[in-house]
């Protein structure tokens, strides 16, 4: 309990009361101090590290609640909803977020011996801490108090988390990230195409193709990595895409619709009515006119 609070401390000061991403590569710290609506975001491959308060996240059918002492990992690009579940002004919601590089954990492979098997869904997973990876996040932190410190000795305690994980019970999980010819690299790629053509028809034999799969395979590995279809995976991808162009105010709801792929604006209102709860237009007015902090807060669906 001693470690996990000063972890919360650290957290706490260098987060300065709110939510600061990439203040070095791939580091990112959260401090919420109350309950937050569900928001929806994509998630990359990443660890997520709580050390106060607790979050509930839904991908696909699956729920996750996890807290204080506990930790994340996600092995692939993933349509999230999350909210904070618990946080008061005295016991808030505190959070560290690290990337996972493929390179750092295919560094590491040929040292782990043994590595947990992964589970059924291999895109997410809650694991407890132990006091190993509490101890390396600690001072993965107090580097940031000294820029020399850091570059001299940051990644070499990245590489104490990223073995920490691999050694945990859900370190099987963590390995299909680096593994270049793993299910997790192949399902990427047909992710990383449907991102870059999110507008695009999508037809699961191509997808297959570009994953190196067959079809039957790909969809079976795609659906233990995602919990999603293809199809509703896209959808999910869709939407957000047309949601970050409404609340920028870059364009109209049909137009935003059309942006992404919907022949049907109507199709788009009422899919998107479904997904985020409001119709296109009044959730970008509400998103615009809500308090500074609020939109702040919505980000925490991306840390965890």
């Amino acid at each position: 309990m001693a470690a996990l609070a000063d972890l919360r401390d650290l957290i706490i000061r260098h987060a300065r009361g709110g939510i600061r991403r990439n203040i070095v590569d791939g580091l990112s710290l959260g401090v919420v101090t109350g309950g937050t609506p569900p928001a929806a975001t994509m998630s990359e491959p990443s660890m997520t590290l709580i050390a106060g308060g607790s979050k509930h996240t839904v991908v696909g059918d699956r729920e996750f609640v996890y807290g204080a002492g506990q930790y994340l990992v996600v092995s692939i690009d993933l349509p999230v909803t999350g909210r904070v579940q618990h946080a008061t002004p005295d016991d808030p919601f505190v959070v560290f977020s690290l990337s996972l590089r493929p390179a750092v954990i295919a560094a590491l492979l040929l040292d782990t011996l043994e590595v947990a098997r992964p589970p059924a869904f291999t895109g997410l997973a809650v694991g407890e801490a132990s006091a190993g990876l509490l101890d390396a996040v600690t001072r993965m932190l107090r580097l940031l108090d000294d820029p020399a410190d850091l570059a001299a000795l940051g990644p070499a305690t990245e590489r104490e988390i990223v073995w920490r994980l691999l050694t945990g019970p859900q370190g099987g999980i963590v390995r299909q990230i680096g593994l270049a010819d793993g299910s997790i690299a192949h399902i990427s790629r047909a992710i990383g195409w449907m991102r870059e053509h999110v507008a695009d028809p999508v037809a699961v034999t191509d997808l297959a193709r570009i994953s190196g799969m067959s079809v039957s395979t790909f969809h079976r590995h795609f659906r233990a990595a995602t919990s999603m279809t293809p199809i509703q995976w896209q959808k999910a991808l869709r939407l957000r895409e047309a949601r970050g162009r409404l609340l920028t105010g870059a364009a109209g709801v049909a137009e935003a619709g059309y942006e992404v792929g919907y022949a049907s604006p109507s199709q788009f209102s009422r899919e998107y009515r479904r997904a985020f709860g409001r119709p296109p237009g009044q959730d970008a007015r509400d998103l615009r006119e809500a308090e500074p902090g609020e939109n702040g807060v919505r980000e925490v669906a991306w840390l965890g």
